[in-house]
């Protein structure tokens, strides 16, 4: 015991002249930036301003809050890690669009390099921009974000709807042994990774496959990992500390990885017909031979990055459930718009879409008010904002939260109201509305995230009746993940036509 205290002695002491090292480097940096930097609180030793998030459950509630005191724009020290917080929309369509090349840089936490054996850069998303990383979601694009009336948007309708028909079986089936009350994210969440594994691989799993069910489970794990903050991401003096949270993380990944290997890559590997590539995973494995650019760690992180992306939309999928359960008036306005395009004697397919756009509003009701927190961006040369100077290094938080429940851009922001989004029988979004991000970064898998997540609200709430103890559904400010464990639904089979 004296000894670990002596070590932690040691370390504060070792952070805290580091702390007023970095300080002082800074301060000469803003010196070189004319002092024309945004206003913000004065930080503390070794912690910055870290401090000031500990009255509020959010950091983006926490970024609103301060906005009232110095601004639009404002800077905080997070640790020894500058940060400038943006809160007004014109000023975040200047960072990620008009100098979205100023701006192409991710955080450097431990995490996101724990997540991806080692090197961030391994991801799309938590990756720094570059030509490689430009070629690869360029490799991505077509299947990620298929035109309507493509061939991919054709097989995306066709994959949503068989593995919705699973799911429902899998779901009747449970009713039918007297099993109404249900923990169903796992198995939505294990309907989502085969759409995404059929539609990209060419691949399904079994619900009771356990090696499936485990991967699922830890995809679902990451992701609500990642949407979480934690001290270390800003004082990574105290990664001893979190030893095991990041031995879990690597071992996450882990199972993962070996889970792809096994179960996907080495076969298709075996048999790949160059001259017709049936999917995402062939074109990945084609460029692979073809691009000397690419190494066998671009490609293999890249199909586990698309392939993650189904756990966002099991979470959104929830997230959608939990709004209906509150406002059960919602699930019957959706109920009304299925039986109005099936006629009651069918369920719904990709191509319905159009004509449901109160179950396409809820869908984005649901995504402005828990307002998914856009990835903070890191500057890679020194640039502006407005008329504030930003350092090269500094990381840029884009307030979401305050675009989506601030009270500038929406009217009654703190009330549920899917008609928002409507106007004249057609989907209307505010150019403010951005939940996955915009810019050269936007989010790429957008598209299949809102296409499955409509396939699947439309169709189990076409099917059942949803009920719960309210007290149970508890959701998350500023988050678009639910733990892996969560409220239980009561289903009850609808009586159709």
């Amino acid at each position: 015991m004296h000894s670990l205290s002596a070590t932690l002695l040691l370390l504060g002491l070792l952070a805290s002249v580091l702390s007023l090292l970095l300080l002082r480097f800074f301060r000469r940096r803003r010196k070189t930036c004319d002092d024309n930097l945004p206003p913000g609180p004065r930080p503390w030793p070794i912690i910055g301003d870290l401090h000031l998030f500990g009255d509020y459950p959010n950091p983006f509630i926490a970024f609103t809050a301060l906005s009232k005191k110095y601004g639009t724009v404002y800077r905080l020290m997070m640790g020894s890690t500058p940060c400038i917080v943006v809160n007004s929309f014109e000023l975040i369509r200047e960072v990620l669009i008009t100098k979205g090349a100023h701006f192409g840089g991710r955080p450097n936490f431990i995490r996101f390099h724990k997540l991806f054996g080692g090197d961030r850069n391994n991801s799309l998303a938590l990756c720094d921009w570059s030509s490689l990383q430009k070629t690869r979601r360029n490799i991505a694009r077509i299947y990620c974000s298929p035109r309507f009336a493509s061939t991919n948007y054709d097989q995306l309708s066709r994959v949503g709807c068989a593995e919705t028909a699973e799911l429902i079986k899998a779901i009747d089936s449970r009713l039918a042994a007297g099993q109404h009350q249900l923990g169903i994210k796992p198995l939505i969440q294990a309907a989502c990774c085969n759409m995404f594994t059929q539609y990209m691989c060419s691949t399904r799993f079994d619900y009771e496959d356990k090696w499936f069910a485990k991967t699922v489970r830890n995809f679902d794990e990451v992701f609500w990992d990642v949407n979480q903050g934690y001290a270390v991401d800003f004082l990574p003096w105290l990664l001893p500390f979190y030893k095991r949270h990041m031995d879990q993380l690597v071992s996450w990944t882990k199972e993962v990885r070996q889970f792809i290997m096994t179960r996907i890559i080495m076969d298709r590997q075996k048999n790949l017909d160059h001259e017709n590539p049936k999917d995402f995973t062939d074109a990945l494995l084609i460029h692979l031979e073809q691009n000397p650019d690419l190494s066998w760690e671009h490609v293999m992180y890249e199909l586990e990055d698309f392939l993650g992306g189904h756990a966002a939309i099991g979470n959104l999928t929830m997230l959608v459930l939990a709004a209906v359960l509150k406002h059960p008036e919602v699930g019957d306005k959706i109920r009304q718009e299925v039986d109005d395009v099936t006629g009651g004697n069918r369920d719904v397919n990709l191509f319905d879409r159009p004509q449901m756009p109160y179950t396409e509003a809820v869908m984005l009701e649901v995504l402005r008010t828990s307002s998914s927190p856009i990835v903070p961006h890191v500057a890679t040369e020194d640039t502006t904002i407005g008329e504030y100077n930003v350092a090269k290094g500094t990381v840029v938080f884009l307030n979401n939260y305050e675009l989506n429940l601030g009270d500038a851009h929406f009217k009654q922001p703190e009330k549920f109201q899917p008609e928002r989004f409507v106007e004249k029988g057609k989907i209307k979004k505010p150019q403010e509305f951005i939940p996955f991000s915009t810019g050269k970064r936007t989010c790429i898998g957008h598209r299949l995230v809102q296409s499955f997540c409509f396939t699947l609200i439309a169709s189990l709430l076409g099917r059942y009746h949803i009920s719960a103890d309210l007290s149970t559904v508890k959701t998350y400010p500023a988050c678009v993940a639910l733990p892996p464990d969560t409220f239980d639904i009561h289903f009850t089979a609808r009586q159709r036509h």
